[in-house]
């Protein structure tokens, strides 16, 4: 998995007008919590932090802190409903060697006999994993596979160290006649939700940028 480092400072400013001027200044707040430690609140480089994020379950390398330098995996990443800029993000601190909960992406590779298609309702599997080792995604096979057949979560062949939580029973997908009309439509790929996310953070700093030239030309 990745791993990256990213330099935090103090946050002692709090309420949407110092949320908003530390986004203006290129960061993000957020708060660093776990271990039963006191929450640190923070504020983060928003480029670097957005890079980093495009990698689902990156292991960030807190540095910068009392403390010094911590490992943390990203719990809720809040971003604005409309621009898509990153807001505010959770920090749950972790030690090597320990057990995390994470979702991860399953990707359904290879392609079922002629005249079917694959059905997709689960892209996510949850997992139990050591924090230093957690898989990007996993993939399973539809190579060939007939119509009716089921792919369940025990389906799925996890890295040695990663074990399944969700019921191993869960549909992940499955093979259907392609002539059937098809279901809801799948939830994004990863690839698709970085493209768009990236597009969203490059308009969001476009518009930012242009709001401080406004700003400083009326003062």
């Amino acid at each position: 998995m990745s791993e990256v480092r990213i330099a935090a400072e103090p946050r002692t400013e709090f309420g949407k007008g110092a949320a908003r001027r530390t986004r203006r200044a290129g960061k993000v707040p957020a708060v660093l919590y776990g271990h039963g430690t006191e929450p640190q609140h923070i504020t983060l480089p928003g480029h670097d932090l957005m890079l980093a994020l495009k990698t689902p379950n990156v292991l960030l390398t807190i540095e910068g802190l009392a403390s010094g330098a911590e490992l943390a995996l990203p719990k809720d990443v809040q971003r604005d409903p409309i621009k898509g800029f990153l807001e505010h993000v959770d920090l749950l601190l972790v030690k090597r060697g320990e057990k995390v909960a994470v979702d991860i992406a399953v990707n359904v590779v290879g392609e079922p006999v002629s005249g079917a298609r694959i059905e997709q309702p689960v892209v996510q599997i949850a997992v139990e994993a050591e924090a230093t080792h957690i898989p990007e995604s996993v993939e399973v096979s539809a190579d060939g596979l007939e119509i009716g057949t089921q792919i369940l979560a025990k389906d799925v062949t996890l890295p040695s160290g990663v074990q399944l939580t969700v019921d191993e029973d869960t549909l992940i997908a499955q093979i259907v006649d392609a002539t059937l009309e098809a279901g809801p439509a799948a939830e994004p790929t990863e690839e698709e939700v970085a493209a768009a996310e990236e597009a969203e953070a490059a308009e969001a700093a476009a518009e930012e940028q242009a709001a401080e030239e406004t700003e400083s030309a009326g003062e």
